[in-house]
């Protein structure tokens, strides 16, 4: 089997691309690693045809012009045809709003799409594809976020689905949750506890919406908006950790440093001395 491999570094905290490759399979060939993925990740068919299935979903043969993803937290199975096996390409991603923009598309609900080529999807598709394999640069990081949101935006458009009617209630809090912490965050005064109070909801029921929406906690947000404003004063400023850390609403400089070095991996001090 002849293929490609590129692991990404990037740290986005709403749609994260994590890997790319490309692979030339042999006949027969399957993927022998854990066939229940961390991450989304969808392949188009180059060339050839092989066969794909995933937990719930009859298996489908697919070929040439055809697109399947393998969707995160599902088994999933796919092998390469015996006489004329597969070329494909794929890329993987993670991310806040991965899910909510996948779900919007028929790609996330049978899982394959057939005969793309000659949609903007498949454009868009391609050109991020090529983009992620070019060095990283400014310019080309920008490209690449923008193609993806590009990519997205032609997949739910041409390839829709009737999507599940939303809690409106729980659409309403979590919108109000998001904006009360992005708003007062900075504050040490700022905390679950609060926002619950503020909101009049249980703890509980707060998680529950974070986690169905977002994939993540209450805490973590509020840590992740804290975290990536103190990379910007640690960048920008020169303020010391102690002042950044009571920008970010931190009361002390040792519990910001612990918290900052958990989500980074660096101290305050070395982030600093790195990015300049």
């Amino acid at each position: 089997m002849d293929g490609e491999y590129k692991s990404l570094t990037g740290k986005s905290f709403e749609s994260n691309i994590l890997f790319v490759g490309q692979d030339d399979c042999a006949p027969n060939y399957f993927y022998r690693g854990n066939n229940v993925r961390e991450n989304y990740v969808i392949h188009y068919i180059i060339d050839g045809k092989g066969t794909f299935s995933s937990a719930n979903h009859q298996a489908v043969s697919l070929k040439k012009g055809d697109v399947f993803i393998l969707p995160k937290g599902v088994p999933c199975f796919y092998q390469a045809d015996g006489e004329d096996p597969w070329k494909y390409f794929w890329i993987g991603l993670s991310g806040t709003k991965i899910k909510t923009m996948l779900s919007g598309s028929e790609l996330f609900t049978k899982r394959y799409l057939r005969q793309v080529q000659d949609s903007q999807f498949y454009d868009r598709l391609t050109k991020l594809f090529a983009a992620l394999k070019q060095k990283s640069s400014l310019a080309n990081d920008i490209l690449v976020e923008s193609l993806t949101y590009q990519m997205f935006y032609q997949l739910v458009t041409e390839y829709p689905t009737k999507a599940p009617k939303a809690d409106s209630k729980a659409h309403d809090l979590l919108k109000l949750a998001t904006y009360y912490l992005q708003k007062n965050f900075h504050k040490n005064s700022c905390n679950v506890e609060d926002l619950c109070h503020h909101l009049n909801i249980s703890r509980s029921y707060l998680y529950t919406i974070f986690k169905k929406n977002l994939n993540i906690s209450v805490q973590s947000y509020l840590t992740h908006l804290r975290m990536e404003e103190a990379c910007q004063l640690l960048r920008s400023t020169d303020e010391t950790v102690q002042e950044v850390a009571h920008r970010v609403g931190y009361r002390d400089e040792f519990t910001f440093s612990k918290a900052f070095k958990r989500y980074s991996g660096f101290s305050p001090v070395v982030y600093r001395e790195n990015t300049r």
